[in-house]
């Protein structure tokens, strides 16, 4: 199919699909492909005790390192976790944290957002406290398109306010006829010819063909 480059999901206790992460690197390797980044969602860290936090936050950032992501990327925020601006801005000092250790072992922290972060309470959002309260330098953006689409808000603007820190973009296309699905990108309804043309803007280095509801 032409892909060279694959973003991992599935990693728990200790393994992908059954394979340890060294034996899943590669696998991955044999077949050409190249995996710069993943989802990895670090619950103890963000809401647990430090020594559990910590602890799961180390053993994450080794499994990264093993398959050789330039990303460690948090990819969701359950929905009891996120009620209110103050849950957000607990979040994103969390952030900060995880951000310096990845950066310690030479890889970069990344979030990757649903609809909810762009939910508005009184002319602030929880996307406008994660960006604006985690170091710039330390916590990127990983840009999934339908969700930004979905919630009703503009890539290009995105792009303006975060300008480089956007360097990994999910595309993926919204249905014509049902917004809340999704369909191969090129027959839906968001116009990814105009967005690209703010590649460099967003300073996107990866992006992912992705679609859930495919079944």
């Amino acid at each position: 199919a032409g892909y060279t480059e694959i973003e991992t999901y599935g990693y728990g206790a200790g393994k992908y699909f059954g394979l340890t992460v060294k034996d899943f690197a590669a696998h991955a390797a044999s077949l050409g492909l190249k995996s710069p980044s993943g989802h990895y969602m670090p619950p103890k860290f963000l809401w647990g005790t430090e020594e559990e936090g910590m602890a799961e936050l180390k053993d994450l950032i080794e499994t990264a390192v093993t398959m050789q992501h330039e990303y460690l990327v948090v990819p969701y925020l359950p929905a009891e976790k996120r009620t209110a601006l103050d849950d957000y801005k607990k979040i994103a000092a969390k952030l900060n944290i995880a951000g310096e250790q990845c950066k310690k072992a030479g890889i970069q922290l990344a979030y990757h957002n649903h609809d909810f972060e762009f939910k508005d309470y009184s002319g602030t959002t929880g996307y406008d406290i994660l960006t604006g309260e985690t170091d710039a330098g330390l916590v990127k953006f990983e840009l999934d398109l339908y969700w930004v689409v979905f919630a009703g808000k503009d890539p290009q603007q995105l792009f303006e306010k975060l300008k480089g820190r956007v360097p990994m973009w999910h595309v993926k296309d919204m249905d014509k006829a049902d917004r809340t699905k999704q369909t191969e990108v090129g027959n839906g309804s968001i116009d990814f010819k105009a967005i690209f043309k703010f590649a460099k803007l967003s300073g996107m280095k990866h992006f992912y063909v992705e679609q859930e509801n495919n079944y």
